[in-house]
Protein backbone atom coordinates (compact mmCIF):
# COMPACT_ATOMS: atom_id res chain seq x y z
CA UNK A 1 0.00 0.00 0.00
CA UNK A 2 3.02 2.37 0.79
CA UNK A 3 4.68 1.52 -2.36
CA UNK A 4 1.21 2.27 -4.07
CA UNK A 5 0.56 5.79 -2.15
CA UNK A 6 4.10 6.78 -3.26
CA UNK A 7 3.83 6.16 -7.18
CA UNK A 8 0.25 7.88 -7.00
CA UNK A 9 1.63 10.68 -5.21
CA UNK A 10 4.19 11.36 -8.21
CA UNK A 11 2.47 10.50 -11.08
CA UNK A 12 -0.60 12.97 -9.40
CA UNK A 13 2.27 15.96 -8.93
CA UNK A 14 3.95 15.63 -12.17
CA UNK A 15 1.11 15.11 -14.36
CA UNK A 16 -1.29 16.73 -12.24
CA UNK A 17 0.95 20.17 -12.46
CA UNK A 18 1.59 19.70 -15.90
CA UNK A 19 -1.96 19.91 -16.73
CA UNK A 20 -2.30 22.63 -14.10
CA UNK A 21 0.05 24.54 -15.95
CA UNK A 22 -2.29 24.20 -19.33
CA UNK A 23 -0.20 21.48 -20.97
CA UNK A 24 -1.95 18.44 -23.13
CA UNK A 25 -1.08 15.15 -21.94
CA UNK A 26 -1.25 14.29 -25.89
CA UNK A 27 2.33 15.87 -26.02
CA UNK A 28 3.76 13.94 -23.43
CA UNK A 29 2.79 10.40 -24.67
CA UNK A 30 5.26 9.81 -26.91
CA UNK A 31 5.74 5.75 -27.25
CA UNK A 32 8.53 5.68 -29.38
CA UNK A 33 10.80 7.91 -26.67
CA UNK A 34 9.68 5.39 -24.43
CA UNK A 35 10.23 2.38 -26.61
CA UNK A 36 14.06 4.21 -27.14
CA UNK A 37 14.73 4.81 -23.54
CA UNK A 38 13.00 2.11 -21.52
CA UNK A 39 14.30 -0.45 -24.12
CA UNK A 40 17.64 1.06 -24.09
CA UNK A 41 17.72 0.58 -20.21
CA UNK A 42 16.42 -2.82 -20.21
CA UNK A 43 18.92 -3.93 -22.68
CA UNK A 44 21.49 -2.41 -20.24
CA UNK A 45 20.29 -4.45 -17.42
CA UNK A 46 20.20 -7.76 -18.98
CA UNK A 47 23.53 -7.21 -20.87
CA UNK A 48 25.33 -5.55 -17.25
CA UNK A 49 24.43 -8.53 -14.77
CA UNK A 50 24.50 -12.61 -15.23
CA UNK A 51 21.51 -14.27 -14.61
CA UNK A 52 21.09 -15.09 -10.71
CA UNK A 53 21.57 -11.06 -10.56
CA UNK A 54 18.47 -10.59 -12.65
CA UNK A 55 16.80 -13.20 -11.01
CA UNK A 56 17.10 -11.75 -7.43
CA UNK A 57 16.77 -7.74 -8.61
CA UNK A 58 13.05 -9.44 -10.19
CA UNK A 59 12.44 -10.84 -6.26
CA UNK A 60 13.37 -7.86 -4.41
CA UNK A 61 11.53 -5.26 -7.32
CA UNK A 62 8.49 -7.47 -6.86
CA UNK A 63 8.74 -7.25 -3.14
CA UNK A 64 9.21 -3.34 -2.78
CA UNK A 65 5.93 -2.96 -4.87
CA UNK A 66 4.37 -5.91 -2.77
CA UNK A 67 2.36 -6.04 0.21
CA UNK A 68 4.98 -5.85 3.25
CA UNK A 69 5.06 -8.34 5.59
CA UNK A 70 4.16 -7.77 9.28
CA UNK A 71 7.39 -7.04 10.61
CA UNK A 72 6.90 -7.70 14.25
CA UNK A 73 5.42 -10.99 13.41
CA UNK A 74 8.31 -11.82 11.80
CA UNK A 75 10.55 -11.28 14.29
CA UNK A 76 8.33 -13.16 16.85
CA UNK A 77 8.49 -16.83 14.33
CA UNK A 78 12.32 -16.07 13.75
CA UNK A 79 12.74 -15.65 17.62
CA UNK A 80 10.48 -18.71 18.65
CA UNK A 81 11.89 -20.55 16.19
CA UNK A 82 15.49 -20.16 17.24
CA UNK A 83 14.18 -21.01 20.93
CA UNK A 84 12.70 -24.15 19.93
CA UNK A 85 15.54 -25.45 18.14
CA UNK A 86 17.95 -24.37 20.55
CA UNK A 87 15.61 -26.41 23.29
CA UNK A 88 15.91 -29.64 20.82
CA UNK A 89 19.72 -29.32 20.95
CA UNK A 90 19.76 -29.60 24.67
CA UNK A 91 18.98 -33.35 23.71
CA UNK A 92 21.58 -33.25 21.92
CA UNK A 93 22.76 -31.36 18.07
CA UNK A 94 21.78 -34.84 16.66
CA UNK A 95 18.52 -34.54 17.83
CA UNK A 96 18.03 -31.60 14.89
CA UNK A 97 18.61 -33.92 12.41
CA UNK A 98 15.00 -34.85 11.57
CA UNK A 99 14.09 -30.77 11.42
CA UNK A 100 17.53 -28.91 9.34
CA UNK A 101 17.62 -32.19 6.85
CA UNK A 102 14.27 -31.63 5.49
CA UNK A 103 12.81 -28.21 6.88
CA UNK A 104 9.61 -28.31 4.71
CA UNK A 105 8.58 -31.36 5.90
CA UNK A 106 9.63 -30.49 9.64
CA UNK A 107 6.45 -30.08 11.88
CA UNK A 108 8.53 -27.49 13.40
CA UNK A 109 9.16 -25.28 11.00
CA UNK A 110 6.18 -25.57 9.71
CA UNK A 111 4.79 -23.72 12.83
CA UNK A 112 6.92 -20.69 11.40
CA UNK A 113 5.92 -20.34 7.97
CA UNK A 114 7.35 -17.21 7.52
CA UNK A 115 10.34 -18.09 7.87
CA UNK A 116 10.00 -21.07 5.42
CA UNK A 117 8.99 -18.58 2.68
CA UNK A 118 13.03 -16.81 3.30
CA UNK A 119 15.10 -19.10 1.19
CA UNK A 120 18.07 -17.29 2.35
CA UNK A 121 17.54 -17.05 5.53
CA UNK A 122 16.25 -20.34 6.24
CA UNK A 123 19.10 -22.12 4.38
CA UNK A 124 21.41 -20.25 6.68
CA UNK A 125 19.70 -21.51 10.00
CA UNK A 126 19.93 -25.02 9.16
CA UNK A 127 23.16 -25.03 7.81
CA UNK A 128 24.93 -23.49 10.39
CA UNK A 129 22.89 -26.19 12.78
CA UNK A 130 24.28 -28.81 10.88
CA UNK A 131 27.77 -27.16 11.06
CA UNK A 132 27.63 -27.07 14.78
CA UNK A 133 26.22 -30.72 14.61
CA UNK A 134 28.98 -31.89 12.64
CA UNK A 135 31.54 -31.58 15.49
CA UNK A 136 33.14 -29.17 18.23
CA UNK A 137 33.56 -25.39 17.62
CA UNK A 138 34.09 -22.67 19.55
CA UNK A 139 32.39 -19.49 20.06
CA UNK A 140 34.94 -17.20 18.48
CA UNK A 141 35.89 -20.11 15.12
CA UNK A 142 31.92 -20.35 14.63
CA UNK A 143 31.56 -16.26 14.89
CA UNK A 144 34.17 -15.78 12.07
CA UNK A 145 32.47 -18.15 10.00
CA UNK A 146 29.61 -16.63 9.86
CA UNK A 147 30.96 -13.22 9.53
CA UNK A 148 32.10 -14.55 6.76
CA UNK A 149 28.90 -16.31 5.35
CA UNK A 150 26.99 -13.41 6.09
CA UNK A 151 29.54 -11.12 4.15
CA UNK A 152 29.02 -12.94 1.08
CA UNK A 153 25.75 -13.44 1.29
CA UNK A 154 25.08 -9.50 1.67
CA UNK A 155 27.47 -8.53 -1.76
CA UNK A 156 25.10 -10.76 -3.54
CA UNK A 157 21.84 -9.32 -2.32
CA UNK A 158 23.40 -6.13 -2.24
CA UNK A 159 24.52 -5.99 -6.21
CA UNK A 160 20.79 -5.44 -7.98
CA UNK A 161 20.04 -2.38 -5.64
CA UNK A 162 23.55 -0.86 -7.28
CA UNK A 163 22.92 -2.38 -10.47
CA UNK A 164 19.48 -0.79 -10.90
CA UNK A 165 20.71 2.26 -9.46
CA UNK A 166 23.69 3.14 -11.90
CA UNK A 167 20.76 2.13 -15.16
CA UNK A 168 18.86 5.03 -13.25
CA UNK A 169 21.69 7.08 -13.31
CA UNK A 170 22.22 6.62 -17.18
CA UNK A 171 18.58 7.42 -17.97
CA UNK A 172 19.14 10.84 -18.39
CA UNK A 173 21.52 10.56 -20.94
CA UNK A 174 18.97 7.90 -22.72
CA UNK A 175 16.88 10.74 -22.13
CA UNK A 176 19.21 12.99 -24.16
CA UNK A 177 19.79 9.96 -27.06
CA UNK A 178 16.25 9.90 -27.62
CA UNK A 179 15.85 13.73 -27.95
CA UNK A 180 18.80 14.04 -30.24
CA UNK A 181 17.04 11.18 -32.96
CA UNK A 182 14.00 13.37 -32.45
CA UNK A 183 15.67 16.66 -33.38
CA UNK A 184 17.17 14.81 -36.24
CA UNK A 185 13.51 14.14 -37.50
CA UNK A 186 12.82 17.44 -36.91
CA UNK A 187 15.42 18.67 -38.73
CA UNK A 188 14.63 16.33 -41.78
CA UNK A 189 11.34 17.34 -42.03
CA UNK A 190 12.42 21.32 -42.59
CA UNK A 191 14.21 19.61 -45.11
CA UNK A 192 11.29 17.79 -46.47
CA UNK A 193 9.59 21.70 -46.56
CA UNK A 194 7.59 20.93 -42.72
CA UNK A 195 5.70 24.40 -42.05
CA UNK A 196 6.77 26.15 -38.88
CA UNK A 197 3.97 24.20 -36.84
CA UNK A 198 5.29 21.16 -37.44
CA UNK A 199 8.64 21.80 -36.90
CA UNK A 200 7.47 23.18 -33.71
CA UNK A 201 5.55 20.01 -33.24
CA UNK A 202 8.78 17.40 -33.81
CA UNK A 203 10.84 19.61 -31.15
CA UNK A 204 8.53 19.41 -28.61
CA UNK A 205 8.17 15.58 -29.00
CA UNK A 206 11.65 14.97 -29.24
CA UNK A 207 12.17 16.64 -26.16
CA UNK A 208 9.78 14.76 -23.97
CA UNK A 209 12.56 12.32 -24.54
CA UNK A 210 14.96 14.19 -22.01
CA UNK A 211 11.54 14.48 -19.41
CA UNK A 212 11.26 10.70 -19.81
CA UNK A 213 14.72 10.00 -18.84
CA UNK A 214 14.93 12.50 -15.86
CA UNK A 215 11.45 11.26 -14.42
CA UNK A 216 12.64 7.50 -15.10
CA UNK A 217 15.90 8.00 -12.78
CA UNK A 218 14.58 10.36 -10.29
CA UNK A 219 10.87 9.34 -10.15
CA UNK A 220 11.13 5.21 -10.41
CA UNK A 221 14.51 3.83 -10.57
CA UNK A 222 16.42 5.66 -7.70
CA UNK A 223 13.46 5.06 -5.60
CA UNK A 224 12.97 1.57 -6.01
CA UNK A 225 16.91 0.68 -5.77
CA UNK A 226 16.98 2.63 -2.75
CA UNK A 227 14.33 0.85 -1.22
CA UNK A 228 15.91 -2.38 -2.18
CA UNK A 229 19.14 -1.68 -0.22
CA UNK A 230 16.82 -1.27 2.91
CA UNK A 231 15.29 -4.55 2.55
CA UNK A 232 18.76 -5.93 1.94
CA UNK A 233 19.83 -4.22 5.08
CA UNK A 234 17.03 -5.78 6.65
CA UNK A 235 17.49 -9.53 5.44
CA UNK A 236 21.05 -8.81 7.04
CA UNK A 237 19.97 -7.69 10.68
CA UNK A 238 18.05 -11.14 10.73
CA UNK A 239 20.77 -12.81 9.46
CA UNK A 240 23.04 -11.38 12.59
CA UNK A 241 20.47 -12.20 15.01
CA UNK A 242 20.53 -15.73 13.98
CA UNK A 243 24.41 -15.57 14.23
CA UNK A 244 24.55 -13.94 17.51
CA UNK A 245 22.32 -16.48 19.12
CA UNK A 246 24.21 -19.52 17.80
CA UNK A 247 27.30 -18.00 19.10
CA UNK A 248 25.55 -17.12 22.23
CA UNK A 249 24.76 -21.05 22.37
CA UNK A 250 27.95 -22.10 21.54
CA UNK A 251 29.58 -20.02 24.19
CA UNK A 252 27.28 -21.91 26.92
CA UNK A 253 24.08 -19.68 27.30
CA UNK A 254 21.08 -20.81 28.55
CA UNK A 255 18.47 -20.42 25.57
CA UNK A 256 16.79 -17.73 26.96
CA UNK A 257 19.65 -15.70 27.00
CA UNK A 258 20.79 -16.46 23.21
CA UNK A 259 17.36 -15.88 22.27
CA UNK A 260 17.87 -12.47 23.81
CA UNK A 261 21.22 -11.51 22.52
CA UNK A 262 19.76 -12.25 18.82
CA UNK A 263 16.76 -10.16 19.94
CA UNK A 264 19.25 -7.17 20.91
CA UNK A 265 20.00 -6.91 16.87
CA UNK A 266 16.02 -6.49 15.85
CA UNK A 267 15.66 -3.10 14.06
CA UNK A 268 13.99 -0.77 16.49
CA UNK A 269 10.62 -0.20 14.88
CA UNK A 270 10.06 -3.91 15.18
CA UNK A 271 12.13 -5.14 18.36
CA UNK A 272 9.72 -6.65 20.92
CA UNK A 273 10.75 -5.77 24.41
CA UNK A 274 12.39 -8.60 26.69
CA UNK A 275 9.39 -9.14 28.67
CA UNK A 276 7.26 -9.48 25.17
CA UNK A 277 9.76 -12.11 24.53
CA UNK A 278 9.52 -13.90 27.86
CA UNK A 279 5.96 -13.59 27.30
CA UNK A 280 5.89 -14.93 24.03
CA UNK A 281 8.00 -17.99 24.99
CA UNK A 282 5.75 -18.75 28.16
CA UNK A 283 2.64 -18.88 25.95
CA UNK A 284 5.00 -21.56 23.99
CA UNK A 285 5.81 -23.21 27.33
CA UNK A 286 2.48 -23.35 28.46
CA UNK A 287 1.42 -24.81 25.19
CA UNK A 288 -0.80 -21.73 24.18
CA UNK A 289 0.39 -21.79 20.21
CA UNK A 290 -0.03 -24.75 18.31
CA UNK A 291 0.46 -28.40 18.99
CA UNK A 292 4.19 -29.34 19.49
CA UNK A 293 6.74 -32.23 18.42
CA UNK A 294 6.85 -34.78 21.66
CA UNK A 295 10.63 -34.52 20.75
CA UNK A 296 10.79 -31.17 21.60
CA UNK A 297 11.86 -30.46 25.29
CA UNK A 298 10.33 -28.00 26.88
CA UNK A 299 10.74 -26.01 30.29
CA UNK A 300 8.04 -24.31 32.84
CA UNK A 301 7.29 -20.90 32.66
CA UNK A 302 9.51 -20.64 35.77
CA UNK A 303 12.43 -21.35 34.38
CA UNK A 304 12.42 -18.74 32.55
CA UNK A 305 13.69 -16.61 34.95
CA UNK A 306 16.37 -19.25 36.07
CA UNK A 307 17.81 -19.25 32.89
CA UNK A 308 18.57 -15.80 32.93
CA UNK A 309 19.78 -15.68 36.70
CA UNK A 310 22.06 -19.01 35.35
Amino acid sequence: MQSLIGIATILLCVFGGFMLHGGDMGVIWQPVELIIIIGAGAGTIILGNPRHVLSEMWLQVKEVLGRRKDGEEFQRQLLLLMYELLQTAAGGLKALDAHVEAPHESELFKRYPMILHEPKLLHFIVDNFRLMAMGKISAHELEGVLDQEIGAIHEEMAQPARSLSKVGDAMPGFGILAAVLGIVMAMNSVAAGADTGEVAMAVAAAMVGTFIGIFMCYGVLDPIANRMRQLVDDERMALDSVKVVLVTHVAGKPPLLAIDAGRRLVQLNTKPSFARLEGWIDKLNNGDEEAEEPATPRRRKGDLRAQQAA
